[in-house]
């Protein structure tokens, strides 16, 4: 089963980035100044580029869109268009606060810590739980539902709890949404110092711990829950490659070996979803017996290599980019590309190229095209390339960054977050034209903090899944 991060519907490495940190070691010395040294603080970078920079002011559009609810905040994640209205997702805000990082400047640092304490007031404040979980998304400021009834909050309500996304259903836990959220704070752990971030994701890897871990045949953790607490079925290769980074990450944090053996039990999984034969990942499986094997994603090639580095399976990228390549342009049937455009890169899933562009991908949605762009997913494998370093991978990598950039520069103009108008040419978004995942949701040409936030990483050569 395909997780649903980052949808509008509803990761460690095996090289070493640093000294392990003991716990022992952390009291004595200071968490700040055993973080800081490892992790590089104060380190001078050069300006970034103009479309750098563009997707930065994007990403801070995005938190300030809603000014008159309080600085307690996170970012909207798609603007206005999508019909989301004020949704922030947990997944983008992750990515948000490990793009903001990897920016390496003053602003970015200090808005990922705003986005990393958001996330610290909603697993506090949750109406309901109070067990160290994220939902899947948070209101953030008000709108009018589509039924006219009024959604009149921001991100903190009057009570003080956080503003659960109710009226779009997003209310369930993803193991996924919730590792990369842990993912975030553990970065802003050894960036800062500070130690309520990593008793974040402590928090966090425990939540899965206790509600993800499964002893069925095919072992690994499990997806997570839905709005009433109910466990779900699914066991996800996406989230455990997530949790490859987020156990790791916390093995060397906190000093405790019992981080390790999680992470063993998350790549035991992984790599029972390998098929040496075609070189690829499926998806994971349904019942914890039987793999899935179709539909089959795209994240799962590139965010395997990106966790776990492994010479034996850097073919993923291969397979992704041959058989998930789309070339999108206005001579396309169900195309909404401008004449003159045309954008290359991946699509979703091998599901995506079969679609039935006939009829809408859901209900009052256009009707899907087979070759349309999906943005983050090409940023994903534009930094895998470059981290595998093979003869060509950089040039594939530049390629499919120029076509991010072209996209940034001409498409989703006009749209706003919050009412309020974007900077010129800020924001990458979703997709080039509409298309169809395969896993019951699409992707549209709206700016999209997820797909900015990859582009960003891409950019900067900085992997969020390496520990």
């Amino acid at each position: 089963m395909k997780s649903a991060n980052s949808t509008n519907s509803v990761i460690g490495s095996t090289r070493s980035q640093g000294p392990a940190f003991s716990r022992r070691g952390l009291l004595g010395a200071g968490l700040g100044a055993v973080l800081l040294t490892a992790a590089g603080v104060g380190t001078a970078h050069a300006a970034a580029p103009p479309a750098q920079r563009r997707a930065q002011a994007f990403l801070a559009a995005a938190m300030d869109a809603h000014p008159d609810h309080g600085s307690t905040r996170l970012a909207q994640s798609y603007t206005d268009q999508a019909g989301l209205f004020s949704t922030a997702f947990t997944y983008d805000n992750a990515l948000a606060i490990l793009a903001l990082l990897a920016a390496r400047t003053a602003d970015g640092r200090e808005r990922a810590v705003v986005l990393g304490d958001a996330l610290l007031y909603a697993q506090q404040h949750d109406p309901v739980h109070d067990d160290g979980r994220l939902r899947q998304g948070y209101n953030v400021g008000p709108y009018t539902f589509y039924d006219g009834s009024r959604q009149p909050d921001g991100f903190v309500r009057a009570d003080g709890s956080v503003n659960v996304g109710t009226q779009f259903g997003f209310t369930g836990t993803a193991v996924g949404d919730m590792a990369w959220a842990g993912i975030a704070l553990s970065a802003l752990a050894r960036r800062t110092g500070e130690r309520r971030f990593l008793g974040g994701a402590v928090r966090i890897g425990e939540w899965i711990e206790r509600n993800g871990r499964t002893d069925e045949p095919l072992g690994g953790y499990k997806f997570g829950v839905n709005g009433v607490d109910e466990k779900l079925p699914f066991t996800s290769t996406e989230h455990n490659t997530d949790l490859l980074c987020l156990f790791g990450r916390l093995a060397r944090l906190t000093g405790e070996r019992v981080w390790l053996a999680r992470r063993a039990r998350a790549e035991d999984f992984v790599i029972r979803m390998w098929e040496p034969d075609g070189g690829f990942f499926y998806t994971g499986t349904n019942d914890g017996v039987t793999v899935n094997k179709s539909p089959i994603p795209e994240d799962t090639q590139t965010w395997t290599h990106l966790a776990l580095d492994s010479r034996a399976h850097a073919r993923s990228l291969d397979w992704a980019a041959r058989e998930l390549a789309v070339l999108d342009h206005a001579g396309r049937r169900n195309s909404t590309v401008p004449a003159g455009q045309s954008y290359e890169g991946v699509t979703f899933s091998s599901a995506s190229l079969l679609a039935n562009e006939d009829a809408p991908i859901a209900d009052s949605q256009p009707r899907p095209d087979r070759n349309g762009v999906w943005f983050e997913g090409t940023a994903h494998l534009a930094l895998a390339l470059r981290e595998r370093r093979r003869r060509g991978d950089e040039a594939r990598a530049r390629r499919l960054l120029g076509s991010i950039e072209r996209a940034q520069d001409l498409l989703g103009g006009g749209q706003t977050v919050g009412g309020r108008a974007l900077p010129e040419r800020a924001g990458v978004v979703s997709a080039s034209s509409p298309l169809d995942t395969g896993f019951g949701f699409g992707y549209y040409p709206y700016r999209h903090v997820g797909a900015t936030a990859w582009y960003l990483m891409a950019a900067t050569r900085s992997n969020p899944l390496r520990v």
